[in-house]
This record gives structure tokens, C-alpha cells and sequence, in this order.
């Protein structure tokens, strides 16, 4: 049985920060690169940041750069979202995922609103 769970998410003001955390069982988490993405209302799904199983190679969106880090521990099958700065246009829903050759796994999304 696959699971992503995210948590962490909720209210915050412009220019503050959220720590999003993902919690994965029922795969091998070591063997894949984690993604979060976040999709805002009327807009299209948005890839914000992924990194690789070694944690050798991240990747974080444009609109985010500087701003967000992604980290992992395999250990502990977990995966994190640090956003720092936080800006209204980063309201969304934030999702957990597990992209494979050949399978995706998705998590049930958490919200996180930046408003005054």
C-alpha cells in the first residue's frame, strides 16, 4: 500500500516561512527522486522543486528560486519542502511525489495560503 502524506501546511503571512514535510511507505523512497509540486487556483500544476535519490542533484523552480530548498532522508523515508520569503502568489496546494520510470505516486496535497 502506497502512501504520500504531506504535512505542514497552513496560514502564513507574506514573508514568512513553512516547513513541508512528506512522509512515504509501501515503496522503495531510496530509489526514487522526490518531487513537490503546487497547483494555485485557475493555474496549471507547477513543478517547484525535485531532488534526486543520491541527493546529488536538485532542482528548483524559477519562480522559487532562492527562496525554497528540497532535502530528503532516506532514512526515515521522508522528504521536505523549506519555504522561506513567502509570497501570495505562492498560495496553492503543495503535493508530494514519487516519479519513476514507471510509476508516479502521488500524495493528497496539504494548502498553504500567504495572505495579510
Amino acid at each position: 500500500q502506497v502512501q504520500l502524506v504531506e504535512s505542514g501546511g497552513g496560514l502564513v503571512q507574506p514573508g514568512g516561512s513553512l516547513r513541508l514535510s512528506c512522509a512515504a511507505s509501501g515503496f522503495t523512497f531510496s530509489r526514487y527522486a522526490m518531487s513537490w509540486y503546487r497547483q494555485a487556483p485557475g493555474k496549471e500544476r507547477e513543478l517547484v522543486a525535485r531532488i534526486s535519490s543520491t541527493e546529488i542533484i536538485t532542482y528548483i523552480g524559477g519562480s522559487v528560486k532562492g527562496r525554497f530548498t528540497i532535502s530528503r532522508d532516506n532514512a526515515k523515508d521522508m522528504v521536505f519542502l523549506q519555504m522561506n520569503s513567502l509570497k501570495p502568489e505562492d498560495t496553492a496546494v503543495y503535493y508530494c511525489a514519487a516519479l519513476g520510470p514507471a510509476v508516479n505516486y502521488w500524495g493528497q496535497g496539504t494548502q498553504v495560503t500567504v495572505s495579510s
